[in-house]
């Protein structure tokens, strides 16, 4: 059965608010649905360096821990390539069978400059341990 966790810093830093957010999307979205890694789009923002950060429940519903070693995640809206990006993350690891959150972070130049980034999909290549 699919456990919500937070990794370390998200657990402290998590406000009582947004772990609710995230705690509601888990139980919309913990279902197997064939692929062995999915992502729930939690929040889309442009910060003040114009970096695009996708916050994502990232579901590993497979039997292995997912890593993110030059891992390639892309994000995509209605089809259109948005943004793709290689990322090595070691605070991240997925356990089998375990759903987090995580915020991407595209950096400036790296994305299509678009008026809304919302309603798009997070696509993960994973790599597994």
């Amino acid at each position: 059965m699919q456990q919500l966790q937070f990794e370390a810093s998200w657990e402290k830093a998590l406000s009582t608010q947004d772990r609710m957010n995230i705690q509601e999307i888990f139980n919309q979205s913990k279902h197997f649905n064939g692929l062995e890694i999915t992502c729930t789009t939690v929040r889309v923002a442009i910060n003040h360096q114009e970096a695009l950060l996708v916050t994502a429940l990232v579901h590993n519903f497979s039997n292995t821990i997912l890593t993110f070693k030059d891992t390639k995640v892309s994000y995509i809206i209605e089809g259109e390539l948005i943004a793709e990006n290689l990322f090595t993350l070691p605070a991240l690891e997925i356990p089998a069978k375990v759903s987090m959150p995580w915020t991407f972070i595209f950096p400036k130049g790296s994305y299509i400059t678009k008026t809304s980034y919302e309603n798009g999909q997070l696509e993960i290549h994973p790599v597994y341990t």
